[in-house]
């Protein structure tokens, strides 16, 4: 059996980021260290469970069979630490110095991630944030390796090993110009169909979308005269020009100024969004914080 009397946590913590990692140079960003020293601490790992735990190759290193037996039981033991360490600890935000990630489609960054902000700002001064365009399809390992803290998206594109919680249901509404010279004050489904659109394609490029679709069902089609990627540009586009579109309500929210709101003259169905985030964050005072005044900033409307 191993004598633990004299383990350093701090070796502990090193070898369950280097296993989430499995590269040095990562490993000591994330923990603040410089390369030589996770390299040592490493060294003492070997020696402590006698094995190699990690081996290198041409893209970084890989576990042993060893270190693949410890990783899960390592991970949760050290979340029962901070769990209780937070439990126990008073937490202040306003003394906080961190930098958090944020991962989110433009439109969330603008209806909820600035409104957040203006939060962070008053309360937690001392924290950076940073946002980022979401990419799905790597938030599994952005966030293993702490490259992102939080993410909202649907869940429906949420990875289903990281955790999730719905925060709000999105309906779509239809926009045009305010002096739109074919619209005023009501859009039927004439109108809707003989108007060129703006749609959004997030992967770029493309010209159908869910609203074809239901417009399809009914023997019914538009023309799409513009695809854009993201949703903030649509609103500007439309207010100067006599394209119309569907969006997100939170997009058109406060913008009435310069473009007519309606509901669609045809049913189209929303999206959920969620917070997503990973499992070694779930009990992190700060990232609970964080998510919490997300869930209270929508509650609250």
């Amino acid at each position: 059996m191993t004598d633990i009397k004299n383990l350093d946590l701090n070796l502990l913590v090193t070898l369950d980021t280097l296993l989430a990692e499995c590269n040095v140079t990562r490993a000591a960003k994330r923990l603040n260290l410089s390369q030589p020293a996770i390299s040592t601490r490493l060294t003492r790992l070997r020696e402590l469970l006698n094995d190699p735990l990690l081996l290198p190759t041409q893209r970084g290193m890989i576990p042993t069979e060893r270190a693949l037996e410890l990783q899960e039981p390592l991970h949760q033991a050290l979340e029962g630490v901070r769990r209780v360490i937070a439990e126990n600890s008073p937490f202040d935000p306003s003394t906080i110095t961190a930098t958090i990630a944020i991962a989110a489609s433009d439109y969330v960054q603008y209806a909820v991630l600035m409104p957040l902000l203006e939060i962070l700002r008053r309360d937690a001064p001392g924290i950076k944030v940073a946002w980022r365009t979401i990419d799905t399809a790597m938030l599994d390992t952005q966030m293993a390796r702490g490259e992102v803290s939080l993410a909202l998206s649907t869940p429906a594109t949420a990875p289903e090993t990281l955790r999730m919680r719905k925060i709000y249901r999105e309906e779509y509404v239809a926009i045009a110009r305010t002096d739109h010279s074919a619209i005023d004050g009501t859009l039927d489904l004439d109108q809707f169909c003989a108007l060129d659109h703006v749609i959004v394609s997030p992967k770029g490029g493309g010209f159908h979308g869910p609203t074809d679709d239901a417009l399809a069902a009914l023997g019914r089609k538009r023309n799409v005269a513009l695809s854009t990627q993201g949703f903030l540009v649509v609103p500007e586009i439309v207010a100067r020009s006599d394209m119309i579109a569907l969006v997100p309500s939170r997009v058109a929210k406060g913008r009435a100024e310069h473009i007519q709101i309606f509901d669609p003259p045809l049913l189209v169905t929303g999206f959920d969004m969620a917070l997503i985030w990973h499992d070694r964050t779930t009990t992190h005072p700060l990232h609970r914080w964080i998510r919490d005044q997300i869930t209270t900033l929508i509650t609250a409307g």
